[in-house]
């Protein structure tokens, strides 16, 4: 080996060094361009002087005056530097002038290939504004985040320094760039031949740039004979790819996918595409924007046949193919799959004979743009007092209106402006009497497309053209001929004059003006050398679409002005700024937390994400709610056999969903079934037990299983296989016999990883004489695993970690908390600068703050209520391109608008950490249900490998106890919790659903709660345990509807071991009565409701309380009325011992008034939700599998007609007899009205003789009856006839006497006058 030695070293080193920094300069493309120009690369729109010339201006450079500055410091100034070639820009970098006050703050950036034409940098869909320098001699470098290649850079100051003027030195870094460039005129196209005839292609990588002001036409196009084809073409200044793998020819595989992208790409700017394909999948990247489809049908290959074409279609294609425009515009660095197209056109390698002078540049474009904002206005001259006006334009906006140009006449004026999307003139005259003309033409011509207007008067008419088309030309007279004034306004008319146009503004572009069949000069108008012009943009056109691409999400439809865009979320099922957030719950669980009942509802089982919501049936049960899916397969549907003997039967199931929408719905649950029957003649089901399986069925993912409902998989078994109960014990299904007779096979599959069932493929029934039938029930699941999942943090140091938070342009956050704290962080992510943080700042104040690049924002909600009062709250906040919102409990909101201008994309790098960050103010309590962009977070699967965090979290009852209605007990569950109704006169899940029968005539329902022979309870305490109702009661609670058109009737009868008892009865004339007896009297205390009868077949309520000598009735939705009992009266109910429902049938004494007025024939009609202090009789009668006292004698139907909803419209307060603040009518008895003797009194209307007479002879009777009989149902052995069946004294003397009766019957009667 020859040695190295001498200058040979250093020479070989070198070279090694110059080649690593041309290597590393070439991979970074980070060389300086800028400085080492010649000072005549450098112009600007004026200088101060000449030692502050444009040429100063480079980075740390301190000769001249230390940089530029203009002349006047106005937006209108701008500094140009000639790169003398094209070169690719990655960074800029800016100082103020040296040792000055001098420097700019904020400045634009736009780029061009000839000086002309330029374009706005953009970043994040914005006109991007740099932030510059706030001294003169820092420099600011920014690295841009998308590269651009240009010749010319100008930099556009808009703020500057208020101690100085603008002041600049700049620094452009980069690298060369080089391309093969080809002009295509419309005509040419260049013919890539394949090697082979036809090609069957499995991957593609097509890329090139295109660079056009036409809107449409092709740029490349390849197809086979068999219907293949790719295409790439404009259409309307977007960008469309058509790929078509192959359709077969009876049309049930459709390969033709379509996919655009771009807008507004007639600009004559260049535009970079590349396409990616392997098999079906394809990645479309346009101007760094990238889109990932796959394509229709089920071919993988492209097959082309002989050449794919550029420019245009090829000679040879397809009639169908035709009608299309060839492209005309430049294209360069054109690659198909590792060939460079552009290259081997240079050197002739592939046909290009369709050129007629194919040219390897690009032909620089004269038509000039200009831009207008809301401020804008252009003013050029014309000619005065002509007879003729005659303007020709081109403009594209978004706006639907805006004024395009407006002249004066003398007298009048002309303005023609867009006006919803059409373009309208108006023409007035104001010689003599005013007078106005009005011609319209267009639609839609707010559509951001270049569209040309030309208008013309001449002498007395007036024309419209739109679009060049002259045969929908608008004309009309004019009333006299008219006079030019000599100025024309463009794109704003500011001044306030009588003329003044209806429209003042326009925002968009504006090109190719003639004024008086002249072009006008935009350059001349820059230099100062013709018109005037303020806030214009001249030689860009700036406009942006701002729906592409489409920030609108789940289908919403975007709509635009120049400014901003709009998102209309109709009838997508999602809402908010960008159509982000569902309308929709994600589960029937959530329903039933919301306290709904069972129905069919609408869920979204992701939320924000990409999943369609879908409707399901939610079943809310007690303990349970269950989500039903059904699919289209008829019950017991027959198997028909196929043509063949081999051939087997598919039954295909179809759903009111998509298999996604199933699968999310499985996925989430802790459990699902699904029923399946099949019934047989002659027909085996799985040729069990050695036998190949004859049918089966198919699953989730298309998996096929062997085995059938009330078996699992592995086991080729049915389910009286499982239990050993088949027909044929040889066998493990009962079809499996092979029986001449009808059998069946079902059972439940609740393997809910395999459903659902989407197809059964049946193979025995081709067989003579064999038959089957197939049903596949609905599919059920109940639970939600993500609702429940919860973490209990412990320490304030205890945090979970997931992966980083994707938020990119749009991004949600929802969860519930409970804390007993006052602060900590609930969860965050951290960027540079970038970061989200949501938490909990006080006891009351909810915070969501973060940082996209534009610098810290901070939404804060206050509750009314504090918030550590350990029960669930939610937190809802979303970010998005167009504002940041927060939500707590649905009810509490703050929205944040997004800057106009700034960042929209969030750049995260960090972990994920639920509960703290780095153990700074961290949350103690639960976290449940976190959800991130519609994924739920698996807290319980972290928490159980975290320490200092507990999967799960208790305490569900304070947050949702609510839902339990009627004094229901919400009973706590690991995941949830449910309503135990068992001491309520209700069930459902919510205890709110009404328990009632309908009696027939002759039926009770007796309830026990003594026995016979003893004072012990009946029952223990249990599901409808006695509770407080045993024993020597000083208050109970009754309650109970009913509804019937029957009477007299016992409704209630409640007896006890003494005489003491209750009862609420309908008398003959349908009025209520409720009668008392504790002792102490010598007949019952009784409340008539004497003035509306309740047996109008309308369903009534009635709530009966006592304590000790206070009773408080209310009836239906009328106010509550307290009565007294006597002094007399006992306050005790002593050793309760049965109820009756609907008739009485008790031995022993009962009142005869009862008996021989109320209890013949029995109650006809409903009760319902009777309630005994704790104990529901008519529901223990009726839920026969819970062991009771309760027994029925005759015939009880259930059903809750005895609560059903009033029909009959309540009386007003005016008119109703009941109501306590009605003229003219009072409630027939209160307490005021209750004499001591418990015998009512009519006080203030019967009045005279009659009332003083009946008063004094009752005293007397009442008088020798207390002190002839003892209390508590004892009496002097000298009873009257009859007094051995009355219940107590007072009964025996009423007994005995039937005019004694009448008399007090008649005494409590209310009259009213």
């Amino acid at each position: 080996m020859r040695r190295i030695v001498g200058p040979e070293l250093p020479l070989i080193l070198w070279i090694l060094s110059v080649y690593v920094k041309l290597s590393t300069g070439a991979q970074r493309c980070d060389e300086v361009l800028a400085s080492p120009l010649p000072y005549s690369a450098f112009t600007s729109s004026s200088v101060l002087a000449a030692d502050f010339g444009a040429g100063y201006a480079k980075l740390n450079r301190r000769v001249g005056n230390g940089g530029w500055s203009p002349l006047d410091s106005d937006r209108y100034q701008w500094l140009q530097v000639d790169l003398r070639a094209r070169k690719q820009i990655t960074a800029i970098a800016t100082q103020g002038r040296y040792s000055s006050s001098d420097w700019t703050k904020h400045y634009r950036l736009l780029y061009s290939d000839t000086g002309s034409n330029w374009k706005p940098y953009r970043q994040d869909s914005n006109i991007w504004t740099f932030s510059g320098n706030w001294n003169s001699e820092q420099a600011v470098r920014h690295e841009l985040q998308h590269p651009f290649v240009a010749q010319y850079v100008r930099f556009i100051p808009l703020d500057w320094s208020e101690e100085g003027r603008i002041g600049l030195r700049v620094e452009l870094y980069g690298c060369a760039y080089w391309a093969d460039v080809i002009s295509f005129d419309g005509q040419g196209v260049i013919s890539y031949r394949f090697r082979q005839k036809k090609m069957k292609i499995l991957k593609d990588v097509i890329s090139l740039k295109f660079k056009t002001s036409k809107g449409d036409g092709i740029l490349l196009h390849g197809e086979g004979q068999q219907g293949d084809y790719i295409t790439l073409e404009l259409q309307r200044a977007k960008l469309l790819l058509q790929i078509n793998l192959g359709s077969n020819q009876y049309g049930s595989i459709q390969g033709h996918t379509s996919v655009s992208s771009g807008s507004l790409l007639d600009d004559d700017h260049w535009h970079s595409v590349l396409i990616e394909r392997y098999r079906r999948s394809v990645n479309f990247t346009l101007d760094q924007q990238a889109q990932s489809f796959r394509t229709n049908g089920e071919f993988d290959h492209l097959d082309l046949d002989y050449e794919i074409t550029f420019g245009g279609m090829p000679v040879s294609a397809k009639p169908s193919s035709g009608g299309r425009e060839n492209y005309i515009g430049c294209m360069e660095a054109i690659h198909y799959n590792g060939d460079n197209i552009t290259n081997l056109a240079r050197r002739r390698k592939v046909d290009t004979s369709s050129f007629h002078n194919l040219t390897f540049s690009c032909t620089e474009s004269h038509t000039l743009p200009a831009f207008f904002n809301s401020t804008s206005s252009l003013q050029l001259p014309g000619r005065t007092d002509a007879d003729t006006v005659s303007v020709r334009l081109q403009f594209r906006t978004w706006n639907p209106t805006g004024l395009l140009f407006f002249t004066p006449l003398m007298p009048g004026g002309v303005e023609v402006s867009l006006v919803e999307g059409k373009v309208t003139v108006h023409i007035y005259v104001t010689l003599g009497k005013n007078k106005r003309v009005d011609i319209s033409s267009g639609s839609g011509l707010n559509d951001g497309q270049w569209h040309s207007v030309h208008f013309l008067a001449l002498e007395s008419i007036a024309m419209l053209t739109i679009n060049g088309d002259e045969m929908s030309t608008v004309r009309a007279a004019l009333p006299i001929q008219i006079r030019t004034g000599g100025d024309y306004f463009f794109g704003g008319y500011f001044p306030r004059t009588d003329l003044s146009p209806s429209q003042r503004s326009f925002q968009g572009c504006m090109q190719l003006i003639h004024v008086d069949d002249q072009l006008v000069d935009l350059q001349s108008v820059e230099q100062g050398m013709l018109g005037s012009f303020e806030n214009v943009s001249l030689d860009m056109c700036a406009i942006i679409d701002r729906c592409v691409p489409n920030h609108c999400e789940h289908g919403g439809k975007c709509s635009q002005t120049g400014d901003t865009f709009k998102c209309t979320c109709e009838g997508t099922g999602y809402s908010g700024a960008t159509c982000h957030n569902s309308v929709y719950e994600q589960s029937c669980e959530e329903y039933k937390h919301l306290g709904r009942s069972s129905d069919n509802y609408w869920i979204d089982p992701d939320g924000s994400g990409p999943l369609e919501p879908f409707r399901v049936t939610c079943n809310v049960m007690e303990d349970k709610v269950w989500t039903t899916i059904v699919n289209e397969l008829p019950a017991q549907s027959s198997v028909a056999a196929g043509s063949r003997a081999e051939d087997k039967t598919v039954l295909t199931l179809n759903y009111s969903m998509s298999a996604e929408q199933v699968n999310a719905v499985t996925s989430s649950a802790e459990f699902c079934e699904q029923h399946v029957a099949y019934m047989c003649y002659k027909s085996h089901l799985l040729n069990s037990p050695d036998g190949s399986p004859s049918t089966w069925w198919v699953g989730r993912g298309n998996e096929k299983h062997f085995y059938w409902g009330g078996s699992g998989p592995g086991v080729q078994k049915c389910a009286c296989g499982i239990e050993r109960n088949c027909t044929d014990p040889r066998y493990y299904c009962n079809c499996d016999a092979d029986l001449r007779q009808w059998k069946e096979d079902a059972g439940m599959l609740m393997y809910k990883d395999h459903l659902p069932v989407i197809q059964v493929v049946v193979g025995d029934v081709h067989r003579s004489g064999s038959e089957a039938r197939l049903t596949v029930g609905p599919l059920r699941c109940q639970g939600d695993r993500h609702f429940w999942n919860a973490a209990s943090f412990n320490t304030p140091a205890s945090y979970l970690h997931f992966p980083t938070f994707q938020a990119e342009t749009s991004a949600d956050i929802s969860f519930y908390f409970k804390t007993s704290s006052s602060h900590g962080v609930f969860l965050e992510n951290l960027g540079n600068p970038d970061f989200i943080r949501l938490e909990l700042k006080s006891a009351t104040v909810v915070s969501f703050s973060f940082d996209v690049g534009n610098g810290p924002v901070e939404l804060t909600v206050r509750s009314s209520t504090p918030l550590n009062d350990d029960q669930w709250h939610r937190v809802e906040a979303e970010w998005n391109i167009k504002e940041a919102v927060l939500r707590l409990d649905k009810v509490h909101r703050e929205v944040r608008s997004a800057p106009p201008q700034g960042h929209t994309h969030m750049q995260l790098f960090s972990q994920l950490f639920v509960g703290a960050s780095g153990g700074q103010k961290g949350f103690l309590g639960c976290i449940r249900s976190l959800k991130v962009n519609g994924v739920t977070l698996d807290l319980e699967g972290r928490a159980k490998v975290t320490p200092g965090v507990k999967p799960g979290c208790s305490g569900h009852c304070s947050s949702y106890g609510m839902h339990c209605q009627n004094e229901g007990k919400c009973i706590e569950k690991y995941n949830g919790y449910s309503c135990d109704c068992s001491l309520t006169a209700f069930d459902g899940p919510f205890c709110n659903d009404d328990v009632g029968g309908y009696f027939e005539s002759g039926t009770l329902v007796r309830y026990d709660l003594m026995s016979e022979s003893s004072s012990s309870p009946a029952v223990k305490e249990g599901i409808f345990g006695v509770l407080t109702a045993v024993g020597n009661l000083t208050r109970e609670e009754l309650s109970f509807s009913f509804s019937t058109s029957h009477t007299p009737a016992v409704l209630i009868y409640i007896s006890s071991k003494t005489q003491d008892y209750l009862a609420v009865v309908l008398r003959h004339n349908g009025t209520l009565q409720i009668r008392y007896n504790l002792g102490g009297l010598r007949e019952s205390f009784t409340i008539n409701l004497n003035h509306r009868s309740m047996a109008n077949g309308q369903p009534h309520n009635v709530n009966i309380s006592r304590q000790d000598r206070l009773i408080q009735l209310q009836v239906d939705h009328y106010s509550t009325v307290s009565y007294t009992l006597p002094e007399a009266s006992d306050t005790e109910f002593n050793l309760v011992k049965t109820i009756f429902l609907g008739k009485v049938f008790e031995t022993g004494q009962i009142d005869p008034v009862l008996i021989e007025r109320y209890n013949t024939p029995g109650f006809v009609g409903c009760l319902s939700r009777v309630q005994f202090n704790r104990i529901a009789p008519l529901k223990a009668a009726l839920r026969t599998g819970v062991p009771s006292t309760a027994s029925i004698q005759g015939v009880l139907v259930e059903s809750n007609c005895g609560a059903s909803p009033l029909t009959v419209p309540p009386m007003s307060a005016v008119f109703d007899p009941w109501h306590t603040d009605s003229d003219g009518a009072q409630f027939p008895f209160n307490e005021e009205r209750v004499s001591r003797d418990g015998v009512k009194r009519d006080s203030a209307i019967i009045g005279g003789i009659i009332a003083v007479v009946i008063f004094i002879i009752l005293c007397t009777l009442v008088f020798l009856v207390r002190h002839m009989f003892h209390h508590k149902g004892s009496y002097h052995t000298n009873e009257a006839k009859g007094a051995e069946s009355a219940d107590c004294a007072d009964a025996a003397i009423i007994v005995n006497d039937p005019a004694f009766t009448e008399t007090i019957d008649e005494s409590k009667k209310e009259w009213f006058i």
